[in-house]
């Protein structure tokens, strides 16, 4: 438990550094790009997502899964059949990559060089969710914390020196924008494969026992499968929504530049600003998936109930105190980036949202751990169809827009985050209030 509060901590710091660079970074492309522009960013940010997430295969969900489930002296095996596996899948998926984006009509409103550099993507988060995976598996926490201020600081630094020094037309700013990202991946990737060589090495000098190759591809997919399916099918939902949402938008009888806007304010101001929390959230993800997993195997249900509580209490120690300070200074938070007052109206009415999303991701990494991963998907299916649902019928409306489209937000983040609750409340065998009395664990 020392190595997990001390994990969290450290992680959480780090992380807290790394979101006020990300703040930084969302400020420079609000004034860079303007409100069209930022609303274009944010619109093809979630199918890069969708690259990236196929191009990681969850192999760090799965490597660190099975690596804390593991003595060290396995760990040799299991990095060199993750690597063999990788090699493969990103091999098979640069070919098809190369073959199908040229013909994605997303990419159409973008500069042709767009496709390309998503392209070039896929190998290094391919490499580099091998690294993640291993050293969340190893609890390296540390290693974890510098990559991820890594790719913030250094996006930070192209954009402003690219932005100070040079002079784009708006659709070039945007490739220049994505470029960034990407090159803060691509520096990344160097850290993490040199740290992972340096553990390899290492490792050589250790015992080492062999398992066989089909029980550790087997146990890999186990989790990579379904977690890669879940995590796809929030990622396609997830690249569908701006154009959803614009579509809805238009059909209220907004033209279609307005309409990106406001999608613009939406995401880039009001859920950039609301999300900056949530670096505790995804500390604790990070730090309990194996946690979690670790616990389990060894059937200790009294520490996963303890966790829980844990995790319940800081998550609402800090979320309630952070909406509400979003709530209150709504205005001055949301000028930083637009003098907008509607920026400032959505940021207050998603304050839900945020709330019951910080419990989402820990509860999650909860989920992923007991290996309820098939219950995750299912709820995330729900919450997902509930929420397009309401942005279809109320957001097309005049009278509703944006708002309806916020309260379709709103609606599924509680709806997801009491299904997560519930079901491992059933799993670990606690009551739903957490009261005195923990139920009879029933495996």
């Amino acid at each position: 438990m020392a190595i997990f509060y001390k994990g969290i901590l450290f992680l959480a710091a780090s992380a807290f550094l790394g979101e006020g660079v990300e703040l930084l970074v969302n400020l420079i492309l609000a004034k860079e790009l303007g409100k069209h522009g930022l609303g274009l960013y944010m619109s093809i940010l979630p199918s890069i997502y969708l690259i990236v997430l196929l191009s990681s295969f969850e192999l760090p969900v799965s490597i660190s899964k099975f690596v804390a489930e593991r003595e060290e002296r396995f760990h040799r095996n299991i990095l060199y059949h993750a690597i063999t596996i990788t090699i493969i899948f990103t091999s098979i998926l640069l070919v098809a990559a190369a073959v199908i984006l040229p013909f994605i009509p997303v990419f159409n409103g973008y500069h042709p060089y767009t496709r390309w550099l998503v392209i070039l993507l896929i190998p290094v988060m391919s490499f580099t969710a091998v690294a993640r995976g291993y050293f969340m598996g190893r609890h390296q926490m540390g290693k974890i914390a510098i990559a991820n201020f890594l790719r913030k600081s250094i996006q930070l630094v192209l954009l402003f020196v690219l932005f100070r020094f040079f002079e784009f037309d708006p659709q070039s700013a945007v490739l220049i924008a994505i470029a960034t990202f990407i090159g803060s991946e691509i520096v990344v990737f160097f850290y993490l494969i040199y740290t992972l060589i340096i553990q390899f090495q290492q490792l050589k000098r250790i015992p080492f026992s062999n398992l066989n190759r089909k029980l550790v591809r087997r146990n890999l997919m186990a989790v990579s499968v379904p977690t890669t399916t879940l995590r796809l099918f929030s990622a396609l939902t997830g690249a569908i929504q701006p154009f959803l949402i614009k579509a809805a938008l238009v059909r209220s009888g907004l033209s279609e530049t307005i309409a990106t806007e406001h999608f613009g304010m939406l995401m880039g101001v009001a859920v950039s600003i609301g999300f900056f929390p949530a670096f505790i959230a995804h500390s604790l993800m990070i730090v309990l998936i194996p946690a979690v997993s670790k616990t389990y195997s060894d059937k200790n249900y009294l520490s996963l109930q303890k966790m829980l509580s844990q995790v319940m209490k800081l998550t609402f120690l800090y979320g309630v105190p952070a909406v509400v300070i979003f709530y209150i200074f709504a205005r001055p938070l949301s000028s930083l980036f637009f003098e907008s007052s509607i920026a400032a109206v959505y940021l207050q009415m998603l304050w839900p949202f945020f709330l019951f999303h910080f419990f989402v991701m820990p509860l999650q990494a909860f989920l992923f751990g007991l290996g309820l991963i098939k219950d995750t998907f299912i709820h995330a299916v729900w919450s997902t169809a509930v929420t397009f649902a309401i942005i279809l019928i109320l957001a097309k409306l005049p009278e509703w827009r944006m708002e309806g489209v916020i309260i379709a937000m709103n609606t599924g983040s509680v709806l997801l985050a009491l299904m997560h609750y519930l079901s491992v409340c059933k799993k670990i065998g606690v009551s739903i209030f957490m009261g005195k009395g923990l139920l009879h664990k029933n495996n």
